[in-house]
């Protein structure tokens, strides 16, 4: 078999690995009924092949074209782009297909149902074979002057990032969305991705308040407009004993167990230092972030001075004199939103311990979280 065959086609080593351990399929989510299907889990689990698989079988079932879609133009191009049916073997093409095409050809942000042609060593293929187009959400400006008339799967892969959304990314996701859809309701939408960030602005944006807590293994259902929309989000099962190579990522680090069973990824965060009594406080300000308070106290301790971040446990007095950080602007002179643009001593001093690394939290969620707000900080 050619180079140019084995790099068009697909290659084996997904079939075999689905002989050696379990992987995810989306039987259980499909149950639901829900128009958004949010599946979340370690990486590798199966849940982008299994979403591919199924916009692959719509096509012969049903003769509807799938849209997949990544964050940015670099994700799909080139080779990027031509591997996203990598995985698909030209045995599971003919079987799909009733013997009626064996190989998958990638051109121009498109993918077609084809055959190979050993004598010209390619692949033959048409527009009727036409079953999948690629986008990225970067490029939405681009996209929406193109027609997507029998398109009923939008996969959109990997839509929770390790540190870097695209501005107002969920506005810019339901407007590419609205290009593709129109008028149509036989659309079914599958968002993947893996548990890697907690901190996802569509969480909380599409009113998963359980996401964070939801346990491994179950799927939530949020029911909109009187019920006539429904999300279904699926934590997808730990499959860690399956996995053969589990021992490579045994070190104890909580950013591999991602990896290893799905949980979320946690960075570790620096704890408070010393002990410290009231008196040691000099200065307490508040942070406000995704629907959450953190109070941050300037701690001068034997010459040592640095933040302690910890979660604010009473109510916000309404005094005007508490500075309180949020980066929604309120026009009030006691709010800032900005970090990083102090505008008088005391900022600069809360500004100046953050970029010396002399900030400490109450356990790494609170670090997460905080870190993320002056991630959110830097863009501005």
């Amino acid at each position: 078999m050619s180079g140019l065959l084995k790099n068009s086609l697909f290659c084996t080593g997904r079939s075999q690995m689905f002989g050696k351990r379990k992987f995810y399929s989306l039987k259980e989510i499909l149950k639901k009924g829900a128009t958004y299907n949010i599946i979340m889990g370690e990486r590798s689990n199966g849940k982008t092949y299994a979403a591919l698989a199924y916009a692959i079988e719509q096509f012969f079932k049903t003769g509807k074209q799938s849209v997949l879609i990544r964050r940015w133009q670099t994700d799909i191009t080139g080779h990027r782009g031509s591997q996203m049916f990598a995985a698909f073997t030209s045995d599971f093409i003919k079987k799909v297909s009733g013997g009626q095409y064996d190989a998958i050809r990638y051109y121009s942000g498109k993918f077609y149902f084809g055959n190979y042609d050993p004598d010209m060593d390619k692949i033959i293929y048409s527009d009727r074979g036409l079953f999948c187009f690629l986008m990225a959400l970067s490029d939405n400006e681009h996209n929406k002057s193109l027609s997507y008339p029998d398109v009923s799967t939008i996969i959109f892969d990997e839509f929770i990032a390790k540190t870097l959304y695209l501005p107002d990314e969920f506005v810019l996701f339901m407007n590419t969305l609205s290009t593709i859809i129109r008028d149509r309701t036989d659309i079914k939408i599958f968002m993947l991705g893996n548990t890697i960030n907690k901190n996802c602005p569509y969480f909380e944006e599409m009113g998963l308040s359980n996401v964070l807590s939801q346990k491994q293994g179950t799927i939530d259902i949020y029911s909109y407009a009187d019920g006539k929309m429904k999300v279904a989000v699926e934590y997808t099962a730990p499959n860690a004993s399956n996995k053969e190579n589990n021992y490579v990522f045994s070190f104890q680090n909580p950013k591999l167990e991602t990896i290893k069973t799905g949980a979320w990824e946690l960075a570790m965060y620096p704890h408070c230092p010393m002990k410290f009594d009231k008196d040691d406080i000099v200065y307490v300000f508040l942070i406000k972030w995704k629907k959450a308070v953190y109070q941050c106290e300037i701690v001068n301790k034997d010459f040592n001075v640095f933040i302690y971040v910890h979660t604010k446990t009473t109510p916000i007095k309404d005094d005007n004199t508490t500075l309180i950080y949020d980066i929604i602007p309120t026009g009030r002179c006691n709010y800032s939103s900005n970090i990083f643009n102090p505008r008088n001593k005391i900022e600069q001093l809360i500004r100046n311990l953050i970029v010396s690394d002399k900030i400490f939290y109450q356990n790494n969620m609170i670090g997460d979280y905080v870190n993320s707000f002056l991630n959110s900080c830097k863009g501005l």
